[in-house]
């Protein structure tokens, strides 16, 4: 990882004697510096970048960008295709933070928490093959964690010309572990690593993890009465699939991918625990019907609230088409027990195959997460990994090894998969705050006096620190 010294080096500068006694005296007149172009124009004097449109927002220029990226980055001259990114603009002297999702780009103005504590600018990449920034035609071979960390060193290495101070990288879900698979690839690229409830899916086929997870999350009272839905739920199968069939038809939903309704149906609910732990709280328990005396409404509403009946419909898979491809061919998807549904379950957890358009070849390759695995454990450095207490993705977390350096895991109590600095304990959160400042390269002397003192930079914006945080299924981090 590239690391900056912070040394100050001193510039001498020598100025020429005056003439001898009846020379002609010459002014010497400093030349005034030419006036730097207008970021826009450097954005856009980079070969390959173009412009989509600019949004206002007070004390930042925002730009949705186009950028020219290789199909192949092993061979570039196969073709190219334009890759949608955006970049907050707040000012060549402060820090970047290159912030990606893993899925589609936001369009809007948004920041993430580490552009909130350096006060920085921040690039937004869009993942590759999600549309529109997808070739043509798709070669799906060529998605792949090396080829999208390769994506963002090419977006690195051509903005790094205008912004020259400290970069982060950042993301959340699929955004962390993508952030940290541009780290193992790419480890001089970024001055430090924030990786927020990244799963770690090590041995695609050993997933005990989530099922001791599943069994002391929250309360056992909360924990039965979601199982109690949940079962219920397919007990009903029959009225249930009934309502399902008509919204079906009252939304054009069709499930060919998956094969039927009533395959759909069942990924759905097997969804419903799950779902709710990764985007509820222990307090939202309350909510959750007592399946004994529970309507079908009320057992479809809460299903639908929680999992969503749409998800496994056509419509609902083909935005996920490349997350799903990739948790099939390396990421690997969780399969959990869940003994409490008995026989009742026809199908158990379906794999990410049965989620992706049968055209289109899979092949899974065991060893890729094995390798990111072994990087980050024996290698990591300036690295933080932010986990949710009661998030079902942090059952397999990343974990750095004696090796490492200056990184550091840390969990949120209480958190599901929204957890972050703020929400740490006081102490973790003071110095998970004070290594983000330090490796930007802006910390205050008081925060390196003393790390307790570390804060945001940046004042608070609703609407600019907004999390847009989707309800997806299970299957999608």
């Amino acid at each position: 990882m590239r690391k900056t010294l912070g040394w100050l080096l001193s510039l001498v500068v020598l100025i020429g004697t005056m003439g001898a006694a009846g020379s002609t005296a010459q002014a010497a007149t400093a030349a005034e510096p030419a006036a730097a172009a207008d970021i826009k124009d450097q954005i856009l004097g980079i070969p390959g970048m173009s412009l989509i449109e600019e949004k206002p927002y007070p004390g930042y220029r925002f730009f949705v960008l186009n950028y020219e990226q290789p199909v192949d980055h092993r061979q570039p001259w196969k073709g190219t295709f334009k890759q949608r990114l955006t970049l907050l603009h707040k000012d060549v002297s402060r820090p970047s933070v290159f912030f990606t999702s893993g899925y589609n780009v936001n369009t809007n103005p948004r920041r993430s928490e580490p552009t909130t504590i350096i006060d920085g600018n921040q690039v937004s990449m869009e993942y590759r093959f999600f549309t529109p920034s997808r070739p043509d035609p798709a070669n799906w071979a060529n998605l792949d964690i090396w080829q999208a960390a390769s994506d963002q060193h090419r977006i690195f290495t051509a903005l790094k010309k205008i912004y020259k101070k400290n970069w982060l990288a950042t993301g959340g879900s699929k955004g962390g572990m993508t952030a940290t698979y541009y780290e193992r690839f790419y480890p001089r690229d970024m001055d430090g690593v924030v990786a927020y409830v990244a799963p770690n899916d090590v041995a695609n086929k050993e997933d005990s993890a989530y099922d001791r997870f599943f069994a002391k999350v929250g309360t056992k009272e909360c924990r039965d009465r979601l199982n109690a839905v949940q079962r219920e739920a397919l007990v009903r199968r029959e009225p249930l699939e009934a309502k399902y069939a008509a919204a079906a038809a009252e939304n054009g939903w069709t499930f060919s991918t998956v094969g039927s309704l009533d395959k759909a149906y069942e990924a759905v609910v097997l969804d419903y625990v799950w779902a709710f732990w990764q985007y509820s709280l222990l307090a939202d328990c309350a909510s959750v019907p007592a399946a004994a005396t529970a309507t079908d409404q009320e057992i479809w509403d809460s299903i639908d609230a929680i999992s969503g009946f749409s998800a496994y419909s056509d419509q609902g898979l083909e935005t996920y088409t490349p997350y799903y491809y990739q948790a099939g061919t390396q990421l690997g998807s969780p399969d959990i027990k869940q003994p409490h549904l008995g026989n009742l379950s026809r199908y158990g957890y379906q794999p990410p195959r049965n989620f992706v358009p049968r055209d289109i070849p899979m092949t899974f390759q065991p060893g890729a997460m094995a390798d990111i695995d072994r990087w980050v454990r024996d290698n990591a450095n300036q690295m933080l990994f932010v986990y949710g207490q009661n998030d079902p993705w942090g059952a397999e977390p990343f974990r750095i090894g004696y090796t490492a350096r200056d990184s550091y895991v840390m969990i949120a109590p209480g958190a599901n998969h929204g957890a972050n600095v703020a929400k740490l304990l006081d102490g973790e959160k003071a110095l998970a705050t004070a290594k983000i400042l330090q490796w930007a390269g802006v910390a205050p002397a008081a925060t390196l006096a003393d790390t307790g003192r570390a804060a945001p930079l940046a004042a608070p914006d609703a609407e600019l620190d907004r999390r847009d945080l989707e309800r997806e299924p299970q299957l999608r981090p």
